[in-house]
């Protein structure tokens, strides 16, 4: 997001919760406070990362996970020597005052971390606290936003005739087979390929990471491969082309271990016949 963008979002009534202090000189290099949520004075930003599109998993109220994609901000702070120590309880409560307060809720919450969600003026955010021990906690947040769309159909057919099997990152609701808004322009791009090459048949093939269990997964795998089936009929692709696997968890790509890891997973293939 442009820096431009960031100054008419109105985030002042979160702001004057938290004491705001200037960035110092012993951030790390580049590092900065998030817009959204600015720092408890006397910490330090060891570490950053930011991200255009990438996911988190968090968990609601009810202890449901949300994977949320969009632009994520990961920053590491510190108690900068000498300065005040602070729990991470009273870290926590100001945080979630401010977000609370600002029309926000509190989703998830243990003693070592927690998840806040903020829905405001079209825009969402999700964040996650966790203690880092040492005097350190970590800060995550993620503003959902779309992908912007780089793989095209042709690029799609040339892999596919190369390799026999294209995967693709089409992204669905939590634990469900719905396809995701930002998903919808990378369904076009399957469909215009199919278009294109018109005698194509292929396999539409869901996969999942290893959350849940194995039932669980083949069966959601195997409805939201027929969700990618359905949206490629609806889009004029005859039914004959196309057929639906869920292989659930059965065939990662990545280590489940990781975040990345399982994002690598949770995917759709399309596969030649």
């Amino acid at each position: 997001m442009r820096p431009q963008e960031w100054r008419r979002f109105p985030v002042l009534t979160l702001l004057a919760l938290l004491w705001v202090v200037p960035a110092m000189s012993q951030d790390a290099a580049g590092c900065k406070d998030h817009p959204l949520l600015t720092r408890i004075p006397d910490f330090l930003i060891d570490d950053c990362e930011t991200s255009e599109f990438d996911s988190h998993r968090f968990y609601d109220r009810h202890e449901n996970e949300v994977v949320f994609e969009g632009r994520k901000t990961t920053l590491g702070y510190c108690l900068r020597d000498g300065g005040r120590e602070r729990s991470f309880l009273e870290i926590w409560r100001n945080y979630a005052n401010a977000i609370t307060t600002a029309g926000g809720s509190v989703e998830y919450r243990t003693a070592h971390s927690g998840n806040l969600h903020l829905r405001r003026d079209g825009r969402e955010f999700w964040a996650w606290l966790n203690d880092a021990g040492g005097g350190c906690f970590t800060l995550v947040i993620v503003e959902q936003q779309a992908m912007v769309q780089e793989v095209t159909a042709r690029e799609m057919l040339d892999t596919l005739r190369r390799d026999g099997v294209v995967a693709l990152s089409i992204t669905f609701e939590t634990n469900k087979a719905v396809i995701r808004p930002e998903s919808q322009g990378l369904i076009e791009q399957v469909a215009a390929m199919l278009t294109t090459e018109s005698n194509l048949v292929v396999s539409i093939e869901g996969h999942t990471d290893d959350t849940g269990t194995p039932a669980h997964n083949r069966l959601l795998s195997q409805q939201r491969a027929e969700a990618v089936v359905a949206a490629l009929v609806g889009r004029g692709i005859a039914a004959g082309r196309l057929s639906a696997t869920g292989w659930g968890q059965e065939k990662p790509v990545a280590d489940n271990r990781t975040e990345e890891g399982r994002a690598r997973n949770r995917r759709v293939e399309i596969v030649r016949r």
